[in-house]
């Protein structure tokens, strides 16, 4: 398993690729760009088309570690939740921009963005938001601020986006997802929910002349393992799973 798979409950590597023009929706296109990605992974056989026009094809989540893809209106996705390395789940992304070409005509000249996420959760039955705060401080302008006698945090989720380029359409983005509201913290009514704390590498715009997607979408996942590796891992998850486990 990768050493992520210790850091969170659940870990997943997603791209998506955003188009300028619709992509293909005809019955044989679909078809044919799933039937070559199921060649590859024979266990990605639960196949249905959700909202009319969204496409997908994915594995049987019940053994919690699945691939999936979907074709949407102006959308190109691909994921692996808790894959056995983030290689392998590069792979997968690899395969499904390399098909995107030939069989949904799909340009490097019609990108809008294409992006890298890496995802982590946590399930946790409280205040997230008051979670954060904890477990990763506020910072010293705000110190003052989260020691209101009295006071509850009620919306706390601490995000950075930096542009690694000098014309800034590459970027990274460091954020996180809260999922407790202001009705739960004041009735101490609270579900199990994921935490979610993501990194993202993105390109936006065309693609360079010259430059495959597969090429491109390598380059974004080295930028967002770095990050993870070098600014997530013990700045964030592991203060986050230690404060949860405290709980």
């Amino acid at each position: 398993m990768t050493p992520y798979a210790s850091l969170a409950d659940d870990f997943y590597v997603n791209v998506n690729l955003a188009t300028e023009m619709e992509l293909p929706s005809q019955r044989e296109t679909i078809l044919h760009f799933f039937e070559c990605v199921q060649k590859k992974y024979p266990s990605m056989r639960k196949f249905y088309c959700r909202d009319k026009r969204d496409f997908v094809l994915e594995e049987d989540k019940d053994q919690g570690r699945y691939r999936w893809t979907a074709v949407e209106t102006k959308r190109l996705c691909s994921g692996v939740v808790n894959p056995s390395t983030p290689e392998a789940a590069l792979d997968q992304h690899r395969l499904v921009l390399d098909l995107a070409p030939p069989i949904l005509s799909v340009s490097p000249l019609d990108c809008e963005a294409l992006d890298l996420l890496f995802g982590f959760d946590f399930a946790f039955r409280g205040n997230h938001n008051a979670l954060l705060a904890e477990a990763l401080g506020v910072g010293p302008a705000l110190d003052r601020t989260a020691e209101i006698p009295g006071a509850r945090v009620i919306n706390y989720e601490p995000s950075l986006t930096l542009a690694i380029d000098e014309d800034c359409r590459t970027q990274v983005r460091v954020s996180t997802e809260a999922r407790t509201n202001a009705f739960q913290v004041r009735t101490g009514d609270f579900a199990e929910e994921q935490l979610s704390v993501y990194v993202t590498a993105r390109q936006y715009g065309s693609i360079d002349p010259g430059v495959t997607f597969v090429e491109a979408i390598e380059r974004l996942f080295r930028i967002g393992r770095d990050v993870v590796d070098s600014c997530v891992v013990e700045q964030i998850l592991r203060p986050l799973a230690r404060t949860i486990s405290l709980k």
